[in-house]
């Protein structure tokens, strides 16, 4: 299996653009999958620098309904005809942010998107195949990321708290080797991994993606808070790439504590499992 970052807030090199956003590649033996498109076309411009032909993508999974994992959605399209795209069926409802400047600001996907013939809409479980699936309804047993305070949805007229209903996570199984990729961790990632081992008895090989332990407009988790995560995630014996809404000051303080399971993975980044 092979992992390529199209999109992330950093990059490796000049060679790569960045973006407040993510998209990763990723080829299976059977399948080419990307989850999430980032904010924009950047995915299609660092996947040409990668040599990858979007049309060639059989599946594209959205994480969420949040412009920096979809908003490259409509760019897609006029790449790809053919790709079924997963997305949660309350992907598409309105969604905003709070920014520092007390405003309010819309971040969620093009609502003119939402009857293309390619999606394929879910729900807690959908099955892709070749032991590839998307799961969500996560059991809050550990607090949610502090920085979800600032989002929210508009439902019935009224500005309510995101519930984040609509985020999914992305489970690929071969050789072995189970991988779980995640785009924000808005249900924090504690819950995802404990929900994950109640689903399949055992923990994931790897987990890449967001941990949304900082934001452009809430500053960044509390340091005990993501100690505490650390120590969590350690335990698991699992390999952890992470990235965008981590934040980098965060991640150093992950990788204070779980030293060689964590790495962090910018545009231009490629692993191989």
């Amino acid at each position: 299996m092979i992992i390529k970052t199209l999109s992330e807030n950093t990059s490796i090199s000049k060679d790569f653009a960045s973006e407040h956003g993510l998209s990763l590649y990723i080829e299976t033996k059977n399948h080419k999958i990307l989850f999430d498109v980032g904010a924009s076309d950047l995915f299609l411009q660092n996947a040409k620098t990668f040599g990858i032909n979007i049309a060639d993508i059989d599946f594209l999974v959205i994480s969420h309904g949040h412009y920096d994992h979809g908003g490259g959605l409509k760019t897609f399209f006029e790449e790809n005809e053919k790709a079924e795209v997963i997305i949660h069926q309350l992907a598409f409802e309105k969604y905003y942010s709070a920014r520092s400047n007390n405003k309010i600001a819309y971040i969620g996907l093009d609502e003119n998107l939402k009857q293309n013939r390619q999606i394929v809409f879910t729900s807690d479980y959908h099955d892709i195949g070749n032991g590839i699936y998307v799961f969500s309804g996560i059991p809050q047993s550990e607090p949610l990321p502090i920085l979800n305070n600032t989002l929210f949805k508009e439902y019935q007229g009224q500005m309510i708290h995101d519930s984040f209903e609509h985020e999914q996570n992305l489970v690929i199984e071969e050789d072995g080797k189970i991988l779980l990729i995640t785009g924000c961790a808005h249900n924090g990632i504690v819950n995802i991994v404990k929900h994950f081992y109640t689903l399949k008895g055992r923990m994931p090989d790897c987990v890449i993606g967001g941990f949304h332990l900082s934001s452009r407009s809430g500053g960044d988790e509390a340091p005990e808070v993501i100690d505490r995560i650390a120590e969590y995630l350690k335990d698991t014996k699992a390999k952890y790439y992470t990235c965008h809404c981590t934040g980098i000051e965060p991640y150093k303080r992950l990788k204070s504590v779980m030293g060689d399971s964590i790495d962090y993975l910018a545009a231009g980044s490629e692993l191989t499992f």
